[in-house]
């Protein structure tokens, strides 16, 4: 079969052309999967008639939408390339982006219309030149095109797909944490093979409810809508996160599988909803982007919510690891095993020399839906792919029986009187304290000790003070592992995908730590 993403759509469409495909909820559109591929065709009709080329790039800063997904599965069978855009990002940011990518249309939602007037003005600093509105009628700038215009005068006609395979899919900026973002290149043979491992490891089924809630920018949404459209499950669309918003659509749409990061199901535990909301429909809900902690998987499953720790990168389109329903209560804090097309290595990051178990060490990974390159970055793509094998900066260890435990980033760890201290550990001490809301640990220079660690707490008791913060941990962690001292700020800051923006909080609390 020629593997084009947007063709499974199409072949959905045949296969399962009455079942519902799509719910966007803040526009309460329903589309049948017939009725979403003929949407996807009269869009690719639609870019097409704007005389964009096989290869060409195509940015989307938009938020979760049905102009979004059809946009991207539109390129996909056009063969056009989709440069999925931050929608949090200022305009010395996108300018970069999109710059670097070589994007020529820029499709933008009116939310943004004040950064794209601002990047249109800077004029040849990008090379758009093109610009589509998606918003209310009346508010379209003058140097763009309506979307809903051109969708409507736009034929529906079948598109003829030659593209695919090897072809490029979309460029996916990395979320920056240090540096300037890169672009994780992926092709329609890598995403689908990301397809493919999940649907053979995860329990997924035709029909089944799945709840999309992440920011379509981020590969924990684009793949899940590609895991409905290959297992004809129905995608249920948040616009963006709301956690009062989820749990009635989780009961409302009967949901039965739903993506979370661990902030999100934090926020989840503290609306009322959670304590009235009919949740029998979830099978489970799968948790990444960082480290889960315990006892959030504790107080889900008091509530017969099995919450699964999957591991994944933006390099690996998404999957790497899983924990089953089998498993993850007996094997509580681990992320499971390699999915069914993946293979994963503890090495010596200096040496690649594999370690023993239960020795901590850099995650290393390899599969057909590993990513091809970083865009225009040979030195970088060369660095973390090495014979084969994506070596991810994030430091696990695997027991005995191949279940994986991830520590931390590698960049993130604390080395305290020379003994390795993981963040993620004590986070998940501090985030088991009904007094604390969010937690993050980051290390400061000790003149004793060469790092200690800082608890950055956000109270949810006003009257929490630091000797309970710090008293809380004593006992539940080795000594060197304890922090030296908190304190208390109203908001961690974190990227869209729910990780810990630690070069902040580090840049904020610089230290020197107490002794």
């Amino acid at each position: 079969m020629h593997t084009n993403i947007g063709g499974l759509l199409a072949k959905r469409a045949a296969l399962s052309p009455r079942l519902e495909g799509i719910y966007d909820v803040a526009n309460d559109l329903r589309l049948t999967y017939a009725q979403f591929n003929a949407r996807v065709d009269r869009t690719a009709n639609m870019l097409a008639g704007l005389g964009l080329k096989k290869g060409d790039r195509v940015a989307l800063l938009l938020m979760n939408s049905i102009e979004f997904i059809e946009s991207f599965l539109a390129c996909a069978k056009l063969g056009l390339v989709v440069v999925p855009l931050n929608w949090r990002l200022v305009p010395d940011e996108l300018e970069f982006i999109l710059k670097d990518s070589g994007s020529v249309l820029l499709i933008f939602g009116g939310e943004f219309t004040a950064n794209v007037d601002e990047l249109h003005r800077r004029g040849g600093k990008t090379d758009i030149r093109q610009w589509l509105y998606v918003g209310p009628d009346g508010h379209c700038p003058d140097y763009a095109q309506t979307y809903r215009d051109l969708f409507k005068a736009a034929p529906e006609s079948k598109v003829d797909i030659s593209s695919g395979e090897d072809d490029m899919l979309y460029i996916m900026y990395t979320s920056g944490t240090t540096g300037l973002p890169k672009g994780v290149v992926h092709t329609h043979n890598t995403s689908f093979w990301a397809v493919a491992t999940f649907c053979s490891t995860a329990d997924m089924r035709l029909k089944d409810r799945f709840l999309l809630t992440l920011p379509m920018f981020h590969v924990g949404a684009l793949l899940p809508l590609l895991l409905c459209i290959y297992a004809g499950m129905s995608c249920i669309v948040q616009r963006s996160f709301d956690p009062s918003a989820s749990w009635k659509l989780i009961e409302g749409e009967k949901i039965s599988i739903a993506l979370f990061v661990p902030a999100m199901l934090n926020f989840m535990m503290q609306v009322p909803e959670i304590e009235t909301a009919d949740a029998a429909s979830l099978r489970y809900i799968t948790c990444g982007a960082a480290p889960v902690p315990d006892h959030l998987v504790l107080t889900y499953h008091k509530r017969n919510i099995p919450v699964l720790q999957v591991y994944g990168l933006t390099e690996t389109c998404g999957p790497a690891c899983i924990v089953s329903m089998d498993d993850y209560m007996d094997r509580l804090g681990s992320t499971g095993k390699p999915f069914m097309h993946t293979e994963v290595r503890i090495v010596d990051a200096a040496s690649g020399r594999d370690l023993p178990p239960d020795e901590a060490g850099e995650l290393i990974t390899r599969s057909k839906h590993n990513m091809v390159a970083y865009w225009n970055r040979p030195d970088a793509t060369a660095d973390t792919i090495r014979d084969g094998w994506l070596y991810t900066g994030d430091i696990a260890r695997m027991d005995a029986d191949g279940y994986v435990f991830i520590a931390d980033r590698s960049k993130d760890m604390i080395i305290s009187g020379g003994e390795n201290v993981y963040p993620a550990e004590i986070e998940g001490v501090l985030l088991s304290n009904p007094k604390i809301r969010e937690a993050a640990v980051i290390g400061q220079p000790s003149a004793k000790w060469g790092e200690s660690p800082l608890a950055v707490v956000v109270k949810a008791d006003p009257s929490l003070t630091e000797e309970e913060v710090l008293g809380w941990c004593n006992g539940k962690l080795s000594r060197f592992k304890l922090p030296k001292a908190a304190v208390f700020i109203d908001e961690i800051p974190r990227n869209p995908s729910g990780k810990v923006l630690k070069r902040l909080l580090r840049e904020q609390f610089p230290g020197s730590a107490p002794e």
